[in-house]
């Protein structure tokens, strides 16, 4: 074991377990959040189809998703129709890890959602984004699951599209973003809580040759496939990790430096909450809410159980 082995295992391993436990409300706090976190994966499971309306608009959206955030994705589509009164339609990516029975779960979603797995998409980069000529990219994309709501969404495709993350919960009509859905008119973000690209500003902004802008967050993020330039982003992430090492924002910082200088639709964050507060939680007066970091634990305890009683009394027409 090498020094740094060491201290990872036996100082800063144990140290940030000990810190994350006080900012998540301490061990019996945690113990609780897994429970309702429980709950909620079992209530997934009876959600059912993914309501219909007669002669409504269709919304079409795309999330990557796996065995561990099935329901998650499950809950969010569920909680986008009844708010939007929409007929959604996902296309769900394949994380790794999603097998036949968590299949099964997502397809009971309905006929509106489309699953494309894991050597589906591995093939399509290995003829797209070969190794050869993409290293830094093909790397990320082995160990670093993130990039993949860019790999596997965009490369080789065209046309808008609006990933959506699988912890969020719609509460009341998405106006923002179901008009841009129907006349998208460049790039689309949501506004995060605080300023999360793992890299320095600078130095995103002299590659992207245009000044970041701030609070860039990617819950939402809406681009036209074919304006991912693959040999620039490979140049990109390579620069960047060699200057300032690999980060689990890269995907966040990307995307930003992607709509650097570009005129985007920004989803107003008092509608469209990142890292929603309890009160808001319990009570929800906002359009969406996003649960980042320490809002898991209103999450699991509360925010679902909206969208549970909004489902069980009946959503399509």
């Amino acid at each position: 074991m090498t020094p740094g082995q060491f201290l990872l295992r036996f100082f800063y391993t144990p140290v940030g377990s000990v810190r994350r436990s006080i900012r998540e409300g301490g061990p019996w706090a945690q113990a609780r959040t897994e429970a309702n976190r429980r709950e909620m994966e079992t209530a997934a499971a009876h959600l059912g189809p993914l309501p219909v309306f007669q002669d409504a608009p269709c919304a079409s959206v795309h999330l990557m998703t796996g065995r561990r955030f099935w329901y998650q994705s499950a809950f969010c589509l569920h909680s986008l129709a009844i708010a939007s009164r929409a007929n959604v339609r996902a296309v769900l990516y394949d994380d790794g890890s999603i097998d036949e029975e968590c299949a099964g779960r997502l397809a009971s979603l309905g006929p509106g959602v489309r699953i494309r797995r894991a050597q589906e998409l591995r093939e399509q980069l290995d003829r797209l984004l070969p190794a050869a000529r993409f290293p830094v990219l093909r790397e990320r994309w082995q160990n670093y699951v993130n990039i993949r709501k860019l790999t596997d969404v965009h490369c080789g495709s065209s046309g808008w599209k609006l990933v959506i993350d699988s912890d969020i919960l719609f509460f009341r009509r998405p106006d923002v973003m179901l008009d841009w859905l129907a006349a998208p008119g460049g790039p689309l973000h949501a506004v995060d809580c605080a300023e999360a690209y793992g890299y320095s500003r600078d130095l995103m902004a002299r590659l992207a040759k245009a000044p970041i802008a701030p609070l860039v967050n990617v819950g939402l993020c809406g681009l036209r496939s074919e304006d991912l330039d693959w040999e620039r982003l490979e140049a990109w992430c390579a620069e960047l990790i060699a200057r300032e090492r690999t980060n689990y924002y890269l995907e966040q910082a990307l995307v930003a430096m992607i709509v650097a200088g570009k005129r985007c639709t920004v989803a107003p964050p008092g509608d469209y909450v990142t890292l929603p507060q309890r009160c808001e939680v319990e009570r929800p007066r906002a359009v969406m809410h996003h649960y980042v970091d320490t809002s898991k634990r209103w999450y699991f305890r509360y925010g679902w159980r909206h969208i549970a009683g909004a489902s069980a009394a009946g959503g399509g027409a």
